[in-house]
């Protein structure tokens, strides 16, 4: 199937999910760690548009944006699939990962780092609690994210998880440090 690499940088969620999925299917990669402060010529050649991580290199081919590296390696490694095969299903799946990147990330960074207090600190921690609610009744009953299969949405959230210990000992000891001053 040719040559395989990942450019990424090890705490990004984006980067590790493009990592899991080659796992799960089994595909040998080299991995190239970026350094974001000073991008390597390699990373801009292969993502001119938006000079980000991660980029998926297969047979010399650059392919961009996670969740599209993400479809990208379901539709050329074909066992163990991310994506059901059910049309709604996949669709289903798609929507509740955007959800996921544009409202869930952003609703608990946002309560977990929030500076202000009073109604406002409520406002944000409320928002944050009815978003995961939402997932919640979404994924109520379910073995996995998805359904009863590691796939494509498990690979979505479960770096978000495996962060967010950390991002709330941070926001922790943030309001530690506030509280002091």
């Amino acid at each position: 199937m040719g040559q395989v690499k990942v450019f990424g940088y090890w705490p990004s969620p984006y980067s590790r999910r493009v990592e899991i999925a080659l796992k799960i299917k089994g595909v040998e990669y080299e991995y190239v760690e970026e350094d974001l402060q000073n991008k390597s010529r390699e990373l801009l050649l292969y993502n001119p548009v938006h000079k980000k991580i991660p980029v998926l290199v297969h047979a010399g081919n650059p392919i961009a944006e996670s969740f599209v590296v993400l479809e990208y390696i379901d539709e050329t490694w074909k066992g163990n699939p991310l994506l059901p095969s059910d049309p709604y299903e996949r669709a289903q799946a798609r929507f509740w990962a955007k959800f996921f990147d544009d409202k869930l990330l952003p609703a608990v960074r946002s309560a977990l780092y929030n500076a202000s207090e009073g109604e406002e600190a409520q406002k944000v921690n409320e928002d944050a609690e009815e978003v995961l609610k939402t997932l919640e009744k979404e994924v109520k009953g379910k073995k996995f994210l998805g359904g009863n299969e590691i796939g494509f949405l498990d690979i979505v959230g479960i770096v978000a998880a495996y962060w967010m210990p950390t991002l709330q000992e941070a926001a922790d000891n943030k309001r530690q440090v506030s509280s002091h001053m």
